[in-house]
């Protein structure tokens, strides 16, 4: 019966990829989960932020959400949904994992799981400090402790600890740690190599997830770094003012700066590889899941997966200044955000995060029933 429902998952997988849909929207039944707990950056960051005053990195404003349910903005930095969102409803947990710093959230919203990630953070505290973030990596440790204490006055610590047991954590964080340190310009004096800097982000990546452990995560998804030389900021940053003017030509990655991903990318994986060693007598499970070469895949290929645009944005202005601009109630938005891999100058559009859900949907997979 297993070998059945493998086989027909394969099948259903192939039919849709080569149509140039890459999202099985169907929910898997035979998993269980009971909640989905994310942390990170603004790629899964669907509104905390708005909810912190202190912090500029925000998105809470049209075209921000357009093609959300109802158009409207959440402070998702996207057109519409996250790979969070696809990855909780295809698990049949909930449609939308919403923003845990939203007051109007129910009982019911807590214990099938929130986000805690914020937009502009990193694993390094100095990276919020850069992007003005509103809540560093490792503080949302602490709020997720908080949420716990919470869930344990709501409905007993035995529950409590049952939910955040069958719980898959996703772990999205280290892409602004890299290209503020050496893809965007910044007031911040290098004082490293890159290889040092790498390994700084990884072993502040392994504290965040042994803080996880101890809390009671037993399924931790960690995502490593996409080709941050692809990122339509950072070539724009990096390319000469001419190519940038040049609209109708295709601008290169910055492979030097790709490269310091893969760089770092490995050493995560070692690492990730020794954590599910020392982990497994306390039955924790931690998955490395790599959206580079899939997100790799979408540049270099884009019309296997019905893309069109690699290189700009589909909202913002293509110019230097893009940074100070970016996507705006005033901005330009293209015609046909589907065709887009990028929506903004830094974040992917709601079509490439269906694809992001799909090919890390496997590791998910795996990652639930070890």
């Amino acid at each position: 019966m297993l070998l059945i429902q493998i086989l027909f998952s394969l099948v259903c997988l192939i039919i849709t990829c080569g149509h140039g849909y890459a999202f099985v929207e169907q929910k898997d039944t035979t998993m269980s989960v009971s909640a989905l707990f994310v942390f990170g950056d603004s790629t899964v960051d669907p509104g905390n932020n708005q909810f912190v005053t202190r912090t500029i990195s925000k998105s809470n404003l049209l075209p921000y959400g357009i093609d959300f349910p109802e158009r409207i903005p959440t402070g998702r930095y996207c057109n519409g949904r996250l790979a969070t969102d696809f990855i909780a409803s295809y698990l049949g947990i909930k449609e939308f994992v919403p923003p845990y710093l939203d007051p109007s959230l129910s009982l019911d919203d807590l214990v099938t799981g929130v986000s805690f990630a914020s937009a502009g953070s990193g694993y390094d505290r100095r990276t919020s400090s850069i992007t003005r973030a509103a809540i560093p990596v490792p503080d949302q440790l602490q709020y997720f402790s908080q949420f716990k204490r919470r869930l344990e006055e709501s409905i007993g610590r035995e529950r409590a600890q049952e939910i955040i047991e069958k719980a898959v954590f996703l772990v999205s964080a280290g892409t602004n740690d890299l290209a503020f340190a050496f893809g965007l310009p910044t007031f911040r004096p290098r004082t490293y190599t890159v290889s040092t800097y790498q390994r700084r982000v990884v072993y502040l990546c392994k504290q965040f997830i042994q803080g996880l452990m101890e809390q009671g995560a037993r399924k931790i998804a960690v995502l490593n770094a996409p080709p941050i030389g692809c990122i339509p900021i950072v070539i724009t940053t990096n390319s000469p003012l001419i190519s940038n003017l040049r609209v109708s030509e295709r601008r290169p990655c910055n492979d030097t700066l790709s490269s310091i991903a893969r760089g770092y990318n490995r050493m995560l994986h070692t690492e990730i590889k020794a954590l599910q060693a020392s982990f497994r007598m306390n039955h924790t499970n931690v998955a490395y899941v790599d959206i580079y070469n899939p997100f790799e895949s979408y540049i270099k290929n884009p019309h296997n997966f019905g893309l069109e645009v690699v290189d700009r944005e589909c909202c913002g202005s293509y110019l230097p200044f893009e940074e100070f601009l970016g996507c705006n109630p005033l901005a330009i938005v293209c015609n046909d955000r589907s065709k887009y891999v990028f929506w903004d100058e830094v974040h992917p559009t709601e079509t490439t995060y269906r694809f992001i859900a799909n090919a890390i949907r496997p590791d998910i997979e795996f990652l639930i029933h070890l």
